[in-house]
């Protein structure tokens, strides 16, 4: 099976923007799974996505208060076509990232097993590398706060018999 995926973080609602632009609810309705890495805001957005979405994956980011806190959780795992995910908002600095999750993800980590992939938000910063270990980083950016980048993105992605594909950062129009 093809499993067809939207990669969103740091949407910020209402504080960074009033709502989501419509091509991220056009890529919510296409998606058979969206994961959000985080920094909702406002539990609204949670709830608007969580209906209209065929599956979702979320946690909760550092500007997240008590209530999302309460229905998400800070690392969330799920297996996609033979592939591990994790979700978790933030990795820490840019510098030494790769290590940081190779030993934090990777195979020794004690915690569930190594990642194939994992999804993280809280830089706003598009990013998209393989570490040392073999765990693939991504990072979609913003669809709402742009911050230091030239475009608001997200992510799309295909996972299919244990091979993620077709990754795309996808500019976002306001």
């Amino acid at each position: 099976m093809v499993t067809r995926m939207l990669l969103i973080s740091d949407t910020h609602l209402p504080a960074r923007a009033r709502r989501l632009p419509d091509a991220v609810w056009q890529a919510i309705d296409s998606a058979h799974i969206v994961i959000h890495a985080g920094d909702w805001v406002d539990v609204a957005t949670l709830d608007a996505i969580e209906a209209r979405a065929a599956r979702l994956v979320g946690v909760y980011g550092n500007n997240d208060g008590p209530a999302l806190r309460a229905r998400l959780p800070e690392v969330a795992r799920i297996e996609i076509e033979g592939l591990r995910f994790g979700v978790v908002h933030e990795t820490g600095a840019a510098t030494g990232r790769e290590a940081r999750m190779d030993a934090a993800y990777g195979g020794g980590s004690g915690d569930g097993g190594a990642l194939d992939v994992l999804v993280f938000g809280h830089s706003h910063i598009p990013w998209d590398t393989t570490t040392p270990g073999r765990i693939r980083l991504l990072n979609p950016g913003s669809p709402t706060d742009r911050r230091r980048q030239p475009v608001c993105t997200m992510m799309t992605a295909v996972a299919e018999a244990g091979t993620l594909r077709d990754v795309e950062l996808v500019p976002v129009e306001r």
